[in-house]
Order: structure tokens, then sequence, then C-alpha cells
């Protein structure tokens, strides 16, 4: 059985307040784990089902009729999410790495919707699931504290921080104010050197000439300015290709390969 989880809404500084519930925001896939006749199915956010990518996951015991919320992820070495592994591991049977699901919220129980309960009810029902796996982890949560656990996020460069409201019901298929999410981005001065055809996605590079990849998030007031500004050099059946143009960008992390993971526009530096 799917559900359409709740989603978050972006905020951009973290804050104290002790009706909410604060947890770590969790680099990795979100997975709806649900148990009927006996048999458990793993969906992502968009009804993919994807059962037979995590076989290390259908052994849980827990009552039939259960439907939990989480994020799927691999640990790094340090014990961080590593987004590029956990994505190596979806895409490939053959991967090695180890997989941790990580439920922060029980939407049905024993066949009974309990998506109107308050989060903190949902989270006492969750722990009494006794979900005793390898390869799962219940996070609890924190009641307030969302300045420190943000900076304790930045000190150890995990991706951010959720405040949830404690006394928020369920809301399936919602983006909610009641869930907010603050990421620790990082800031990187890179060039546009180019641009899709069909104006989709910006070409970075960084200022020694190495690749950054690509940007799809810029507003349309500054592509305006940016086709005013370009220099057109060359042109490929793909690619305008233009003179360099330096903006700073904000973006999660970068991968492995040097590359900005989701960077998106913050301002001109011309």
């Amino acid at each position: 059985m799917f559900v359409s989880p709740m989603l978050l809404h972006s905020i951009k500084e973290p804050f104290d307040d002790n009706s909410y519930i604060t947890e770590l925001k969790f680099d990795g896939i979100r997975l709806i784990l649900s148990k009927f006749n006996d048999q458990i199915k793993l969906y992502t956010r968009h009804n993919n089902e994807v059962t037979s990518k995590f076989p290390e996951l259908l052994d849980l015991d827990i009552p039939n009729g259960t439907v939990l919320d989480g994020e799927i992820i691999v640990a790094a070495p340090g014990g961080a999410p590593d987004f590029e592994a956990v994505m190596e591991r979806f895409m490939s049977k053959k991967s090695a790495h180890k997989v941790v699901y990580c439920v922060f919220d029980v939407i049905y129980i024993d066949g009974c919707s309990i998506a109107n309960k308050p989060l903190i009810e949902r989270k006492s029902m969750l722990s009494d699931l006794n979900l005793d796996h390898d390869n799962f982890f219940v996070i609890e949560g924190l009641q307030g504290n969302g300045l420190a656990y943000f900076n304790l996020a930045k000190e150890k460069n995990l991706e951010g921080i959720v405040l949830k409201k404690a006394n928020s019901p369920y809301e399936i298929n919602k983006r909610s104010h009641s869930w907010l999410k603050v990421i620790n981005y990082d800031y990187t001065e890179v060039l546009i050197t180019g641009y899709t055809k069909e104006d989709i996605k910006f070409l970075l590079s960084y200022p020694d000439g190495t690749a950054a990849g690509f940007m799809e998030f810029m507003p349309n007031a500054e592509r305006s300015k940016f086709h005013s500004m370009k220099l057109v050099k060359s042109e490929t059946d793909e690619y305008v290709f233009v003179e360099p143009i330096l903006c700073k960008v904000k973006h999660r992390f970068k991968t492995k390969h040097g590359k900005l993971r989701i960077p998106s526009f913050e301002s001109w530096r011309v």
C-alpha cells in the first residue's frame, strides 16, 4: 500500500521552539514501507515500487497493516550519510553498500490510519513497534534545540535539520508549513560558460577551468539579465557557449568528482 508522503517547506534560518521536534535531515532516498498480507513493499515518494532493490529490508518483524515513512541512507566511514553511495546502491544490485532505513514516522498501524494523531503520539507508537533490525534506525528527534542542532549539522558538514510541530498531523500528499527544513548550503563562485538551447540548464566551471556541473535553478529575471550580458562564442546542436560570466551559487556539497550538487543561482559577480 502506497501513501503519498508529507513534504517539507524550506526556511532559511533555524530557531528554538519547544513546540517543535528537531530531527537531522538525512541525505538519502525517501521511502515508504508498508506491510499487508504478510508482504513488505517499498515505494519511492513518487509511487515507484522498489521492493526488489532492498531485500535486506523485507524481513522486518512488524504487524500487518503497518505503513512507515523514512529515508534510506548509506553511511560513510565517519557515519555521515553518503548520497552518492546510496544512489550507487539504488542503481545497481551489484553494489555492496549497506543501507539503513531511518524511520521517522508511522502512518498506519493494524490497517488503521493514525495520520490525524499528533506527531508526538505517532512517535510514541513508532517506538512501541520495537524495530529491532540491523538495517533499521528509529529517529526519535529532540524537543526544540533547533539552533544548536543546526550548528552541529554545519560542524559535521551534514545536510541540515528538520523542524516539525509536535502536534502536527501527517498531511498526506501535502507540502506543509508544519514541517520545515533548514539546509546547510555551501556557496561557491563559478563561471557560466554556456547553456542548453532549450534554456533549461547552464554549464558551469570553476575559475581554474575545471567543470563544475550544470545549474537548472535561476530566477526568470536573472535569466533575462544573463541573456542581456552574454557574448556568444560558438554553438553546437545542443549548446550555446559564451564568454565566461562570474556568479555565486549555493549548493548541497561537491561530489567525489568535484561537481556541485543541485547548484542554484545566488548572485552575480560582475
